[in-house]
């Protein structure tokens, strides 16, 4: 009788099976013990934020050290919010400003006269569109409130700076104000959020002073929430971000 052969067309004897598991045993073992030897300790470098030094500040920037999948979760707000516009529909879409990134989307609810929800998206100042960020607006539309996304500019299109990032934001919530009934909305329940980048851009809509600089009543803006913000700007100056996202000027 012929002997039994592999898929590779060869004799797989007793000897060469183990052969191979050996092997194979051997170089695992040889990593295990590789990765058990004891790591000399990192010298501290001199602080330059806080306790931190150089290099402790920019890991705390930079996604791709302590959140790997950031990649991956961008690209789910992506699907997820083309699911949602497949059962919430196609939002209105509304100009709030002269240049062409200044629009914003409306996610209507069915309810009358229904309060406002803006979600200010992150993007690290530098990316990010209103489309992605549908995700969330189910929970908005189907608990019977509005949902509004703008778009904005960014630091690479304003050399560096935050100012006219800052300028749209508030502008648009200021047009959503004025313009909530054109929708259904209900303009003295106007509320506010933003994530990211976008809770330091919300921070400052929320500190905006409306009856002075937009004639607009002083609790425009009747409450917000910050997720994850970056408030204090120095740090982020100092370290990766500086470099990464203001063209190394720090």
């Amino acid at each position: 009788m012929p002997a039994n052969r592999g898929s590779f067309g060869n004799q797989v004897t007793r000897r060469t099976f183990l052969g191979t598991v050996g092997a194979v045993i051997a170089t695992a073992g040889a990593a295990l013990a590789q990765q058990a030897m004891p790591q000399a300790p990192r010298v501290k470098g001199p602080r330059v934020w806080l306790d931190m030094d150089q290099k402790e500040l920019d890991d705390a920037y930079d996604q791709s050290v302590y959140a790997p999948n950031a990649q991956q979760i961008l690209g789910r707000y992506t699907t997820n919010s083309n699911a949602a516009r497949t059962r919430l529909g196609q939002p209105r879409r509304f100009t709030y400003g002269p240049t062409p990134v200044e629009a914003l989307d409306v996610y209507m609810t069915k309810r009358p006269k229904a309060p406002i929800h803006i979600f200010i998206h992150g993007g690290a100042w530098r990316g990010g569109l209103a489309k992605d960020y549908a995700f969330p607006a189910e929970l908005f539309v189907n608990a019977g409130a509005h949902y509004v996304v703008p778009d904005f500019t960014n630091v690479q299109e304003t050399k560096d700076n935050l100012m006219p990032m800052a300028e749209q934001v508030r502008r648009a919530v200021a047009w959503v104000y004025r313009n909530a009934e054109s929708f259904g909305g209900d303009p003295s329940r106007l509320y506010l959020s933003g994530h990211s980048s976008g809770g330091h851009l919300a921070g400052v809509v929320l500190v905006t002073d409306w009856q002075k600089e937009f004639n607009l009543p002083s609790d425009t803006v009747k409450g917000g929430l910050c997720c994850s913000g970056m408030f204090d700007l120095k740090p982020v100056w100092s370290g990766y971000m500086g470099y990464t996202l203001f063209q190394g000027h720090r």
